[in-house]
């Protein structure tokens, strides 16, 4: 019974992100009436957020060991051009452009990790750079390759169902994918010994380095995982909606973080959870779309929805700091 006190409620890093979610469902349910939570309107935040959380979650254990990767703002349009050119312009069969997008996301992370762990580079650096790098290598292969900077494509109907087709005409297929990539990410973060790793990472690298944990590995892994996680939804993507074009994928890197502090992770590392992540993503794809179910002046519809992300920010550092000077009562 001790483990379901409010003490021990409060110190788990989802707390703020939960509540905070509930607070923005109340807010547009009265706003934007019922229709918020009716199929077509749960379908427009739900594709957001499925799209948005499976890059949001390495982006968060990435953070939670200390280091960013914003170069998913050109893995987005990596993944969904390769596939778009090999399967589109040249013609392969789909799993070839699939591979293809696939094994961009494993080579630019590959670097990104190699880098950070070998030179003294900080990881927002080393990525920002692969950022530039890899849009001027998309356009460049884009207009060499095609002549063109938007490529069309059409896939193959089983890579359609799986990859790229619409649940009862509203709801994208990635949410699936989404859900099962999270209950993966849970099992492995926080109920096997990888979990305690990052979090040692993020909490202090040399010690953890110390301890025997091959902090090396696991960042390039992490790295890996952020960058092919992007090249995934770029490839869902081009085969949803049947083309790709070189650009599109910068947002992603904002609302990623937005998503990932929204859902409790802290920025120094070494605190936050997959499921906070979940339910931050969750939030922000909330907030980002209900906006439009509301009568609120839409010239207004940035700054409403930068205070409101703002406001759920706030509510999860007040619910940290209560949970840090949370001290049971003595029996």
């Amino acid at each position: 019974m001790n483990n379901l006190s409010f003490g021990n409620l409060l110190r788990r890093p989802e707390a703020g992100a939960f509540l905070g979610l509930v607070a923005v469902l109340i807010f547009f349910v009265a706003f934007g009436g019922i229709n918020f939570l009716k199929p077509a309107g749960t379908a427009s935040w739900l594709n957001v957020a499925a799209n948005l959380g499976i890059v949001a979650i390495p982006i968060g254990l990435l953070m939670i060991a200390g280091e960013l990767d914003i170069s998913i703002g050109a893995m987005i349009p990596a993944g969904s051009m390769t596939v778009a050119i090999l399967s589109g312009h040249y013609d392969l069969p789909i799993w070839m452009g699939m591979l293809g997008s696939i094994a961009v996301g494993i080579a630019v992370g590959l670097i990104n990790g190699l880098l950070v762990v070998r030179t003294a580079v900080p990881s927002l650096i080393v990525t920002l750079g692969m950022l530039f790098a890899v849009q001027g290598l998309i356009l460049g292969f884009s207009v060499l390759l095609t002549g063109t900077t938007s490529v069309a494509l059409t896939a193959e109907p089983w890579a359609k169902a799986v990859f790229g087709q619409f649940i009862g005409g509203s709801f994208q297929v990635i949410i699936l994918w989404w859900l099962a990539i999270t209950a993966i990410y849970i099992f492995f973060i926080h109920y096997s010994p990888y979990g305690n790793w990052i979090f040692a990472m993020g909490g202090d690298k040399v010690s953890a380095r110390n301890a025997g944990i091959p902090t090396n590995r696991l960042t390039v892994i992490l790295f890996v995982l952020s960058a092919t996680s992007a090249s995934f939804v770029g490839m869902c993507q081009a085969i949803l909606f049947n083309s790709a074009q070189v650009s599109g994928g910068m947002i992603f890197i904002f609302n990623c973080i937005i998503s990932v502090v929204v859902g409790g992770v802290l920025l120094t590392g070494g605190f936050g959870s997959v499921i906070g992540i979940f339910l931050g993503t969750i939030t922000f794809a909330i907030v980002n779309q209900g906006i439009y179910f509301t009568d609120f002046d839409r010239n207004w519809s940035s700054l409403i929805i930068g205070v409101m992300l703002l406001l759920a920010v706030l509510m999860n550092n007040t619910f940290r700091q209560m949970a840090l000077s949370y001290t049971p009562k003595k029996k």
